[in-house]
């Protein structure tokens, strides 16, 4: 593991991310805190927690240039890559009393401006992305919106902006409307949810039209909490033979930019859920999060 001591990341005062002319920075750093705390009426035993906090080691232009993980609690802590090459932390610890804190310290550093993410030359897409998932699986609702969005005869990169705008006009905002387990379906018929729904609607009919899309999990300037949005990998127009992957934003109605940052991705949010375990008690617990995500660098 590239562990450092947490002070090293420090580092100066944080720079206002609205005061910033991001589509002119050549490169950004950023320092990323994130806390999470269970609390428990009693003990609980055989604790076995997945944390999927840390961004890749690289992708596209996003680098990881240090990170720390912090358990308060004595036990076992193993760093591995799981198939899409996401940095997953497992803990296994024998009893936890009454409470434990997770605390991950990172610094990030992009290169700009934004660009498509380049992938090496594959013979054909990975089937995953194609494939629906059971929150991702297109029903009436979402075959007829492909339909009416691919009668444009839009090609690759357009009809993806294409989706990504209608999706953006067809829902709205509306916290607390939605769960995790919401599907596409669920939440284009009530015509509204958070980020994750956003980003599930449009990969449904992005996989429906034949386009392969990731579900992205990461952090957004200005935002507390996570965000999600999509990547959809297209042949690259020159002729390469390589793919582009483009970040897309349906919640906005945009291209990612560098203020967005990936932690994780997969084939919907199930791939990528930043916590998630499991433990003996015969009683549930509470958990309270806290993200701090600081530019510290950009330069032009």
């Amino acid at each position: 593991m590239e562990q450092q001591p947490p002070d090293r990341m420090a580092g100066p005062d944080a720079i206002d991310p609205a005061a910033v002319d991001w589509s002119s920075v050549r490169s950004s750093r950023y320092v990323v805190r994130q806390r999470f705390s269970y609390a428990y009426p009693a003990a609980i035993h055989d604790l076995r927690q997945q944390l999927m906090v840390l961004p890749p080691a690289a992708f596209g232009d996003q680098r990881r240039t240090e990170y720390s993980i912090e358990v308060s609690e004595p036990g076992t802590v193993i760093t591995r890559l799981d198939s899409f090459a996401n940095t997953v932390i497992d803990v296994r610890i024998p009893v936890v009393q009454r409470a434990i804190e997770f605390e991950a310290r990172v610094a990030i550093e992009r290169t700009g401006p934004a660009a498509p993410r380049v992938l090496l030359p594959t013979p054909s897409p990975d089937p995953r992305l194609l494939a629906p998932t059971e929150r991702t699986m297109p029903d009436a609702v979402i075959e007829r919106a492909a339909a009416a969005l691919s009668a444009h005869g839009a090609p690759g990169l357009e009809l993806a902006e294409r989706v990504n705008a209608w999706v953006h006009e067809a829902m709205a905002y509306v916290p607390g409307a939605t769960s995790v387990h919401t599907t596409a379906a669920e939440a284009l018929a009530i015509r509204g949810g958070v980020c994750q729904d956003y980003a599930h609607v449009m990969i449904a009919i992005c996989r429906r039209l034949g386009l392969p899309t990731l579900y992205v999990s990461g952090l957004l300037l200005g935002e507390g909490g996570t965000h999600a949005w999509v990547e959809v990998q297209l042949p690259a127009a020159d002729g390469s033979g390589a793919t582009h992957g483009w970040a897309l934003d349906p919640t906005h109605g945009r291209h990612a930019d560098l203020t967005y940052l990936t932690v994780a991705v997969g084939r919907d949010y199930g791939d990528v859920a930043p916590t998630s375990g499991h433990y003996r008690a015969g009683h549930g617990g509470s958990l309270t999060g806290r993200k701090e995500v600081r530019v510290v660098d950009v330069a032009y």
